[in-house]
């Protein structure tokens, strides 16, 4: 009998995507392995793979379709001798569609057109093509277009419908976007306006703001922090200086060995020392390196540091896993390749979900102290503040020394103040002689 191909589940905490993609049409024959489609998150985009060998009967769910539930059908597969006739989507369970949970027919996806027939009008040259986009796909009267594409255009007030998409399908990237935004093709989109019941007109009248939609990654840092702070993890924060002057002189040792071009170049940075302290003082430390549940305390056998990463609609923390095992220059290397897909969304789900503790670093950005939310199922996370020259008493008289600021939240259910004050200790002598992480 006919196959259901579901919505995976790319994550133990998905709930819904994006199908972003089909690589296959119906009539494909596919095997186990097979590449046929690509499913976004709030925080990444995966591909899907074959779990059966078969011949895709029908697709349910088209391209570019938000708010897919996970386990709806999205395709059918048939095996040898079925027939698209012998499919009833009907009976395929909890449906495939958007928000709504029901399976609708997947309608026909635009078809490029053919080449006219000999002596026919020749078409428009390619200059004119350019100069007038063609109109946007619509699935079921949505437009076709990626999360990021649709929060840029609501952002900057550009019309999807005046954007022209070069993405799978006729669907509208990024790239078409912008490129709207620097010809000035897309009109300015009707501002969103949120319901009555979510702002007050009496203390922000409608004329007095911009409303910007809330996207599918803010409402998830919203609800996942909202749950830390207020409801689950009862928090506090400890506060230390370190000195920096030593490590930097270090660094900048360590940065004049390497190669100035090729595949062995390297930069480092001061996050790197710092992610790798944290990793040498978790170990030092193994109280501070736990998870609280509801039967046990979880002591993690090796430092998994999340680094938090901003990207466009909020942020992410790839992990580094196994940090206290890695030497500088793989962490640094992890790290920045982590952070650039994280930005384009190509993160897997186990590169940024679970580890044991987190980093968060504003320094760059001049903020000198600072308090983050614990980050479940961490035990703590650690704030970082900028460097800076400061005023200090060393053997009775005031010198100049570069010093940094940090602030560890810690879950107080797991990690209490003597455990968190002695981490912090160990990590202020590794990151004030980096050649003890050496020992």
């Amino acid at each position: 009998m006919p196959t259901p191909i579901l919505m995976p589940a790319l994550s133990p905490t998905m709930e819904e995507g994006t199908l972003a993609k089909w690589n296959v049409k119906e009539g494909d024959k596919v095997s186990s392995g097979d590449v046929i489609a690509e499913i976004e998150t709030d925080k990444a985009t995966m591909e899907v793979e074959a779990v059966d060998e078969g011949t895709v009967g029908k697709i349910i769910v088209e391209a570019g379709t938000e708010n897919v539930k996970v386990n709806a059908p999205i395709a059918v597969l048939l095996d040898d001798g079925e027939s698209a006739g012998d499919i009833d989507v009907s009976a395929l369970g909890n449906g495939g569609g958007g928000g709504d949970g029901d399976a609708s027919p997947k309608t026909e996806a635009p078809k490029a057109e053919s080449k006219p027939a000999e002596g026919a009008a020749a078409p428009e040259s390619k200059a004119a093509s350019k100069s007038a986009p063609a109109p946007a796909q619509k699935s079921n009267g949505r437009i076709l277009a990626s999360p990021l594409a649709k929060r840029i255009a609501s952002q900057e007030g550009v019309d999807l419908s005046a954007v022209s998409g070069t993405g799978p399908h006729g669907r509208i990237v990024k790239r078409d976007v912008e490129k709207a935004m620097k010809e000035g093709t897309g009109k300015a989109a009707p501002a969103f306006k949120p319901s009555p019941a979510s702002v007050d007109s009496r203390l922000y009248p409608e004329d007095s703001y911009t409303a910007v939609k809330l996207d599918g990654m803010r409402k998830v840092i919203a609800k996942r922090l909202t749950q830390s702070f207020n409801q689950e993890v009862p928090h506090f924060p400890l506060n230390i200086d370190v000195e920096l002057d030593t490590l930097l002189a270090a660094r900048a040792r360590i940065n004049a060995t390497s190669p100035k071009d090729g595949d062995d170049a390297f930069k480092l940075s001061v996050n790197d020392f710092i992610i790798k302290a944290s990793a040498m003082a978790l170990k030092k430390v193994p109280a501070a390196n736990a998870t609280y549940t509801d039967e046990a305390i979880l002591l993690h056998k090796h430092a998994d540091i999340g680094v938090a990463v901003a990207i466009d609609g909020g942020l992410i923390t790839p992990i580094v896993w196994k940090a206290e095992e890695k030497g500088l220059i793989q962490i640094s290397a992890e790290v920045k390749d982590m952070a650039g897909r994280a930005r384009q969304k190509k993160l897997k789900p186990e590169e940024y979900q679970g580890g044991t503790f987190s980093v968060s670093n504003l320094g760059m950005f001049g903020i000198t102290s600072f308090a983050s939310i614990v980050n479940q199922p961490h035990g703590a996370i650690m704030s970082v503040g900028a460097g800076e020259q400061r005023a200090v008493v060393r053997d009775g008289e005031i010198v100049v020394r570069t010093m940094m600021t940090v602030t560890l939240t810690c879950d107080h259910r797991v990690v209490d103040g003597a455990v968190g004050a002695e981490f912090l200790g160990a990590f202020k002598a590794f990151i004030e002689e980096p050649a003890a992480m050496l020992l």
